[in-house]
């Protein structure tokens, strides 16, 4: 398997402030790879030094085997880039932008600007200056998308976009993926994560914390569940159940959250004529909150 980014010991210190430190991190070829953690734990560090727009205090990076701090410019080849608060120039048209990266770039087919630019309604003939803020960040993906670089990094991909656009980004996303290119993407919003992440690595004050699918990470969760039966619950009949805890009784009707496999709270249930039953699966951002508040 080919390993798209690899951080090796990776550590940032800035003077005496910690950036980042002691990551460890491989993020193989052609999946959506989402990179999780509040303002201040260390994501933006990490895609600078990806980037070499700042260099580690130790430890190393490499892009596909490339390592940006030796071999800058064919480690950025491997690369399209939106940074999170993208900085375009005001006076020209999104065109005209458009085509002055494309050719610095090499060269890129004019069709695949209008084809992203027709899926992102973008009107490139405004000059950028004049456009909001959701109109600025589709020219910013444009830019990153155009080249069809094996590797995506994306800081804040969907900030300003609408609901609509968010949900055409999430199908530009899933063709670059089945087109076997590789993204790795920084967000705050999890739901969006969740939806089109394969894998996660969270941190959390500069430190990895966890790396896991998403499907993993939702199964260990915590899951709610409420059951209703046509017979008063003994107050013992849940005791003992692994991964059963906060269980509450109240006649015919039980509440508690259950975490892991739900066969053992499903079997003693069986035991009971149930009426109905109601479960609120876990989400991403249900085990992330849990990992914060969790303690170290």
């Amino acid at each position: 398997m080919v390993t798209a980014i690899s951080l090796d010991k990776l550590t940032k210190y800035y003077g005496t402030q910690r950036g980042v430190i002691d990551l460890d991190l491989e993020v193989p070829e052609g999946i959506v790879f989402g990179y999780l953690g509040p303002n201040g734990a260390g994501k933006t560090t990490t895609i600078r030094i990806l980037l070499d727009l700042i260099r580690p205090t130790t430890g190393s990076v490499k892009i596909f085997g490339i390592s940006p701090q030796t071999e800058s410019v064919d480690a950025r080849r491997q690369i399209g880039y939106l940074p999170a608060d993208p900085a375009l120039y005001e006076n020209l048209t999104g065109a005209e932008l458009l085509t002055f990266l494309a050719n610095l770039k090499g060269g890129v087919e004019p069709i695949k600007i209008k084809r992203l630019a027709d899926r992102l309604e973008s009107d490139l003939s405004r000059k950028i200056g004049t456009l909001s803020h959701g109109s600025r960040q589709k020219i910013a993906i444009i830019r990153a998308f155009m080249h069809e670089p094996p590797l995506l990094v994306l800081d804040e991909p969907t900030n300003g976009l609408d609901p609509l656009m968010q949900q055409e980004f999430v199908r530009i996303v899933r063709e670059v993926r089945s087109a076997g290119r590789t993204i790795f993407v920084s967000s705050h919003i999890l739901p969006e994560v969740e939806e089109i992440c394969d894998r996660v690595a969270v941190i959390r004050e500069g430190r990895l914390i966890v790396v896991d699918d998403v499907s993993a990470l939702k199964a260990r969760s915590v899951r709610r569940l409420q059951v209703n039966v046509a017979e008063k619950i003994p107050p013992s009949a849940f005791d003992n159940i692994e991964g059963v805890r906060n269980v509450v009784i109240f006649g015919g009707k039980v509440t508690c959250d259950v975490s892991g496999s739900l066969d053992q709270f499903i079997k003693a249930v069986a035991k009971l004529k149930v009426l109905d039953m109601n479960i609120r699966e876990p989400t991403l951002e249900d085990e992330f909150f849990a990992m914060y508040e969790g303690g170290a």
